[in-house]
């Protein structure tokens, strides 16, 4: 982050004046060996300081009002919702009885093997997929 005059720290400031006037609270105190370890605080942190300052009337208003500035010049971070379960399409019961005569007769064929758990785990089959089961069908039958 650039400043336009790095010798104005109006955070350090702030978090030294909310210390000043409560010497006890633990949020403050973190806040602050985190601003010195890190250099930064994140914009949910510099709210809660603002809620903290705006409370104590020895703070001046501009102070408060570059605080708040700078919680605006942020962005905001949202999560994201869990993505919706994918809808099952309709299972094709003649794979599945295919495949299982196709392991009937050679059950150890590595490639029918991992086509049926692919299927029994429902994941798509591809058109080359599908191709490959008719044609090992073909030479079973």
């Amino acid at each position: 982050m650039q400043r336009i005059r790095p010798d104005v720290d109006i955070i350090k400031d702030l978090l030294d004046a909310v210390l000043d006037a409560q010497p006890d609270s633990v949020f403050t105190k973190s806040l602050a060996v985190q601003y010195q370890e890190r250099g930064g605080l994140s914009k949910k942190q510099l709210q809660g300081l603002y809620g903290k300052a705006s409370r104590i009337s020895s703070i001046p208003a501009g102070k408060l009002a570059t605080l708040e500035a700078i919680i605006l010049k942020r962005p905001t971070r949202y999560k994201s919702d869990l993505p919706a379960p994918a809808e099952e399409g309709p299972r094709e019961d003649a794979t599945g009885q295919i495949l299982e005569s196709i392991l009937l007769k050679y059950p150890q064929h590595k490639r029918v093997l991992f086509l049926k758990s692919k299927f029994d785990h429902r994941e798509p089959l591809t058109a080359t997929e599908l191709s490959e089961i008719d044609k090992f069908r073909k030479l079973v039958s």
